[in-house]
């Protein structure tokens, strides 16, 4: 007996629904598909991920036109200064890696539509590999005006050439006419300085740091500038809690009544002793002690310090900035000061100085060369001014290059993986990146590349006569390469007999009793220091 027909309608309809369903996933992609290539055939999507994700509304200050637009406007040719990383300065050129979105239609040559006027001196013999990043960096920040006093290599054709193409540097050499309007200057008429004279090395430095800050002062004043900061060259500049990274920012939102402000420094922790450009390699830095709690800063000192006579390797005393104004004067290389009236001087909480010190072995040598001191104990202390300054130097006059090395990775190198983590964890140590990613960035975008381009054809000078200077980083003071006239006086102001048979050397001193005495590059707190404030 046949069987019940079962209906076939149940069937006809799951295979329909089953064709729908296919024939949609198959369409919605290439209907997808078909929409992106019209988006992007109209000039829909940019090519460059970062650029599509960058924050348009966080932009710093000056970006009004791209790199490109502006080699094009200053030399009619955008294409000769992008591809000038030829020429053999392989530190300065542009890289493939990933750009920093912010350097989208920046403009570098900026200068009245900036508020406040930053303006940054300094005292450098360094070549361009270090100078260029550290100018533009800070051009980033917002600083529209540099007073650069130069010797050594830095006061070489093919480097200051370069300095002086650049807008907003000015470039001071160490002439003799210099030299003597110096010795005429109040600074060096008065006694705050004065246990700094005729003294070898870096006290040298320190009393021509000081003369030459007088100096930028007076140029500050009539370039119309707002604020005004001493830095060395192998220093940065990190606007931490400022809104874009914005040095100007910064400085712009302190009280009105606020004059002078200190920026605590920060020191390099390197974890290598191959580093060759130290803005772009270096991430790791120790806080300062304004900067910890202090039972975390005593509480590891010993295991921060590994056995060097202090936390830092170098200074811990910061450096300042101040507002320009009447009868400012330096107070040495780390603070400013009034003639007429105490400043009202603060400390930032969060901004700080990056100090790379002895970021490289050659840093051992260099010093090594600039000073022609016994490398004894005693004759070393009328040199340096700190410990750690002292015993390298000892080292570097006496061991050999092997035993220079191995002591150079025991007491300057970080290999402790687990002791950095710790500290890290401590908050004694911080990864610090922004640097390195802006100074990344402006190699990316040409930009030191082209400066040394449109020298070369501003004063008719092929590329290759400044690949020593990029690549080369040793300086020294009698090298052939200093424009004739140059000085490098040991006894600024005076000759040595005189120097040595009169210790004032004849000078007219003023009434400075109510001044202090310049502040000296300062180590930070030692084990003492936490002893005798706890006993008070």
């Amino acid at each position: 007996m046949a069987g019940p027909i079962r209906p076939t309608f149940q069937s006809s309809s799951s295979n329909a629904f089953v064709f729908r369903l296919l024939f949609l996933l198959t369409l919605l992609p290439l209907t997808l598909a078909a929409f992106a290539f019209v988006l992007q055939w109209r000039g829909g999507f940019s090519s460059d991920p970062i650029n599509r994700w960058s924050p348009e509304t966080h932009q710093f200050p000056g970006m009004m036109t791209t790199v490109a637009e502006e080699a094009d406007a200053g030399s009619g040719s955008a294409k000769a200064v992008v591809r000038s990383s030829d020429s053999g300065c392989s530190l300065l050129g542009p890289s493939h890696s990933a750009s920093f979105p912010y350097y989208r239609n920046w403009k570098f040559d900026y200068g009245s539509d900036l508020n406040p006027k930053i303006s940054i001196t300094t005292s450098t013999s360094a070549g361009l590999e270090q100078t260029l990043p550290w100018i533009f960096y800070h051009k980033v920040l917002g600083v529209s005006t540099f007073f650069l006093f130069v010797e050594g290599k830095a006061a070489s054709p093919s480097v200051s050439k370069v300095l002086e193409t650049i807008q907003g540097v000015k470039v001071i050499y160490r002439t003799r006419e210099l030299e003597e309007q110096q010795a005429n200057s109040r600074v060096w008429n008065e006694t705050w300085l004065s246990s700094f004279f005729y003294k070898p090395c870096n006290h040298e430095l320190f009393v021509k740091q000081s003369l030459n800050m007088e100096m930028a002062i007076v140029m500050a004043r009539d370039e119309g500038m707002d604020w005004i900061i001493h830095l060395d060259t192998d220093e940065l500049i990190h606007p931490a809690g400022a809104l874009e990274y914005s040095l100007r920012r910064l400085l712009s939102d302190l009280p009105q009544d606020v004059n002078m402000v200190v920026f605590p420094n920060y020191e390099s922790s390197i974890e290598r002793d191959d580093i060759k450009e130290p803005f772009s390699e270096v991430s790791l830095f120790k806080k300062n002690y304004d900067h910890l709690p202090r039972e975390v800063y005593f509480g590891n000192y010993r295991e921060a310090t590994r056995g060097n006579p202090n936390y830092f390797l170098t200074y811990g005393n910061g450096k300042s900035a101040a507002r320009v104004q009447d009868h400012l004067r330096p107070n040495g290389a780390h603070r400013w000061h009034n003639y007429r009236t105490t400043p009202n001087e603060v400390k930032f909480e969060e901004a700080a100085v990056l100090h790379y010190t002895y970021t490289k072995f050659s840093d051992l040598t260099s010093r090594r060369d600039r000073c022609g001191c016994k490398p004894t104990k005693e004759d070393v202390k009328r040199c340096f001014m700190l410990d750690f300054d002292r015993a390298a130097f000892i080292i570097a006059s006496t061991a050999t290059d092997e035993e220079m090395l191995r002591w150079y990775r025991e007491h300057v190198v970080w290999t402790d993986k687990n002791l950095i983590l710790k500290l890290q964890k401590k908050g004694i140590l911080t990864r610090i990146n922004s640097p390195m990613v802006i100074i990344q960035a402006l190699r990316e975008a040409g930009v030191f590349s082209s400066v040394i381009s449109e020298a070369a054809a501003k004063r008719n000078i092929p590329i290759g006569d400044f690949s020593s200077s990029v690549n080369t980083t040793t300086t020294n003071p009698s090298s052939p390469d200093i424009p004739t006239g140059l000085m490098y006086s040991r006894k600024i102001g005076q000759d040595k007999k005189k120097a040595e048979s009169d210790p004032v050397g004849g000078r007219r001193l003023l009434d400075t009793s109510s001044h202090p005495p310049a502040v000296p590059p300062l180590p930070p707190p030692g084990l003492q220091d936490n002893i005798e404030i706890v006993s008070t």
